[in-house]
């Protein structure tokens, strides 16, 4: 019996080839050491929405983030040591109904960090301004029937940084050095399942399908299960009660949401899809997913930063995660932050210039205090027809270039050019 392409990985899993990336860094190449989640019996992904209330922490936080960085340039020329990455939502009450509701008690959104408040003798930044106004302004645009000035309560508790990190964060070097040591992972390409489960929510939440269908709330949640060659799609969603006069209409937009799911899945697959949408509704109690704002954070769903989606926009049991929440972190040295983007950049890029790669990962670990373009290993886990040896100037010149480009990351976080959950 021929033995199959993943065996014969495993038995190629103890060759390891190190090539020095610096004086600091080892570059690992490995033979990928099981199965292709592709090749898996069974596969499970999930995808918080926008309008989700983790998101919507993982959101502020990010936003909060930015716009002091903004801040921090135009005033001082630079930005300056904060860490905004801790954010809770407490849900408040609402009273739903067809063709209307109202919130009764708001939602609560606590943004909670550090971040520098002045600099010498100069005036305070107005970090809490900046922190509910620009908040509320992003919840705004994010979601069109929450009225921000009645439905949720915006507060802060964010205070300086302690003395080490932002006295790491301010030394004179020429590149900054990491403010944690931390870890991230990314890995290429998404299998159908990964890809139908992000491309569904965000057609769903897309401005198009909003204004075809305005009762399409933006807390959407969609789990994808392959079994085989049979992939089913449970999706959550909000439904805006003003939108909706009966029960009759309510089922219509989740027929609607069905078709839509499908159409998306069909373009990527070729699989058999089956979707189930609002499966906790119960007509004999006469209860159904209706909100008045979008989002269950409505009605006593609580939300916090990094419970939710990783930074590729998916949460994938059967892939390598990082419990690390990039959002919020300062973009300039919190590797926690910069890493997931990188890792991302030298796995998509491998996959593109090496297309005999059918799966890779990799893995980067920070040191605190060293230079962030210094991680202490690059841990690529390949998955390829080719031998190791064949790939490895390749990956040698990604990760080489992918490094050097750290430093200069920071203006992408600033033109929200990443996905980060």
């Amino acid at each position: 019996m021929t033995p199959s392409a993943d065996i014969m990985r495993l038995l190629l899993h103890t060759q390891h080839i190190f090539k020095k990336v610096n004086e600091d860094m080892k570059l690992d190449v490995r033979n990928g050491s099981g199965i292709q989640v592709s090749h898996l019996n069974t596969e499970i992904v999930e995808r918080k929405g926008k309008g989700h209330p983790d998101t919507l922490c993982d959101m502020a936080s990010e936003e909060l983030s930015v716009k002091l960085c903004e801040y921090y340039i135009e005033r001082y020329g630079r930005i300056m040591h904060h860490n905004v990455d801790k954010c809770v939502l407490v849900g408040g009450q609402s009273n739903s109904k067809f063709g209307g509701g109202e919130v009764i008690e708001p939602i609560y959104l606590l943004l909670v960090g550090r971040a520098v408040g002045g600099v010498g003798d100069d005036e305070q930044v107005p970090i809490g301004r900046i922190a509910v106004k620009h908040t509320g302004d992003v919840l705004k645009k994010q979601l069109r029937f929450l009225n921000v000035d009645s439905d949720i309560i915006i507060d802060y508790k964010i205070k300086s940084g302690s003395v080490d990190l932002v006295g790491n964060f301010e030394g004179d070097v020429e590149i900054p050095r990491a403010n944690d040591t931390s870890l991230a992972v990314a890995y290429a390409p998404l299998t159908e399942t990964e890809k139908i489960t992000l491309e569904v929510e965000k057609y769903l939440n897309s401005s198009k399908i909003k204004r075809k269908y305005p009762a399409i709330g933006e807390d959407i949640k969609v789990m994808g299960v392959r079994r085989g060659r049979q992939i089913d799609l449970t999706i959550a969603v909000a439904v805006i009660s003003s939108q909706v006069a009966s029960v009759k209409e309510y089922n219509q937009v989740k027929r609607d949401i069905k078709g839509l799911a499908l159409e998306i899945a069909g373009k990527i697959t070729d699989k058999k899809v089956r979707v189930y949408v609002n499966t906790a509704d119960d007509s004999r109690n006469k209860t159904y997913f209706l909100t008045v704002t979008g989002t269950s954070a409505e009605h006593g769903d609580d939300g916090q930063v990094g419970r939710g989606n990783r930074a590729n926009g998916l949460i994938t049991p059967y892939r390598p995660m990082t419990l690390e929440a990039a959002a919020g972190k300062n973009p300039v040295t919190h590797v926690g932050k910069i890493y997931n983007v990188t890792a991302q950049q030298i796995v998509d890029t491998l996959i593109k210039e090496e297309p005999e790669v059918e799966q890779a990962s990799c893995y980067l670990v920070s040191q605190i205090g060293a230079p962030i373009n210094e991680p202490q290993v690059v841990d690529l886990e390949v998955y390829s027809e080719k031998h190791i040896d064949q790939i490895m100037d390749t990956a040698h010149a990604i990760v080489e270039d992918a490094l050097e480009e750290i430093p200069n990351t920071w203006k992408g976080f600033m033109k929200r050019e990443y996905k980060l959950f």
